[in-house]
């Protein structure tokens, strides 16, 4: 497909029930992943977003519709293991990804399950252990390990694959405040680093402020989308999905309401810092 030339995932009118469901836990989806995207999904529990990042993978196969990635039908049974091989998915507990008694060694599994000679196989796992931070707990054994330490082993296992796409399906979840930096560290740095396309589905809107591109999920369908500070603007139309908004953008919609000329697209703290320092030289 020559749309896959600047795409690495294209999603056409994509729809999946599960087995005995009344409707579709994704239904009618049409949307791409870029080469190089930061791609954020939102939604509520039951709004369809980890079942349309399982189909971004070929976990689940589209019961209507299409998925390419880097041009591969999901459909095709054929495929399948080329298709993993472009899109690595990282789940949400690292503790059911990691399989083996030693980092290093996990980081090898797929590739050895993949027959990669041994020489290329210890190169890949020095330079996935690198670009994860990981190096110096090669040897260590992933039990030792912190939250925030085993999700980037896992992460190390996929980049290993050498993928055109990470799909992280609510991986930082279980992971405590600074477990949940270090991930999104890593991740944005392989993304700006080595050009990888990211798609994050979170329940965390700070992680979502920080992508190129938001989707949020209601009912199966795409209610919203657009940059972080076109959805997240529309505070009311958030909240009304069942989320919240950026705690900065959240302030910002309250000081306005109060009469305060803030940006009403507000949101980091630095950026509220440079509203308030604003308003300070003014007065």
């Amino acid at each position: 497909m020559a749309d896959m030339n600047k795409n690495r995932i294209i999603a056409s009118n994509l729809a999946y029930a599960y087995p005995d469901a009344t409707k579709n836990a994704v239904d009618g989806v049409t949307m791409r992943v870029k080469n190089g995207e930061f791609l954020a999904i939102l939604g509520h529990n039951g709004s369809g977003k980890s079942t349309l990042a399982k189909l971004f993978n070929a976990l689940y196969i589209p019961g209507a519709g299409t998925v390419w990635v880097c041009g591969l039908d999901t459909k095709d049974d054929d495929l399948v293991f080329d298709i993993r091989q472009h899109a690595g998915m990282v789940f949400q507990n690292p503790d059911n990804q990691i399989v083996a008694t030693v980092v290093e060694e996990d980081v090898a599994f797929g590739l050895e399950n993949n027959g990669v000679e041994p020489a290329l196989i210890r190169v890949r796992i020095d330079d996935a252990l690198k670009a994860v931070g990981m190096s110096k707990y090669a040897k260590k054994a992933p039990h030792m390990l912190s939250g925030g330490q085993k999700q980037r082993v896992a992460i190390a296992g996929v980049l290993a694959m050498k993928p055109d796409v990470i799909i992280l399906d609510e991986s930082t979840a279980m992971l405590d405040p600074s477990g949940r930096k270090e991930v999104m560290n890593t991740v944005h740095r392989l993304n700006r680093e080595e050009g990888i396309s990211v798609v994050i589905i979170t329940h965390y809107m700070i992680e979502a402020a920080s992508a190129d591109y938001v989707v949020v999920m209601d009912e199966g369908k795409i209610a919203m989308s657009g940059t972080p500070r076109e959805v997240f603007t529309q505070v009311e139309k958030v909240r009304a999905l069942g989320l919240d908004v950026p705690e900065m953008t959240d302030l910002s919609h309250m000081l306005r309401a109060d009469g305060v000329d803030v940006r009403a697209d507000v949101l980091t703290v630095d950026e509220m810092v440079e509203e308030v320092c604003r308003l300070s030289s003014r007065n």
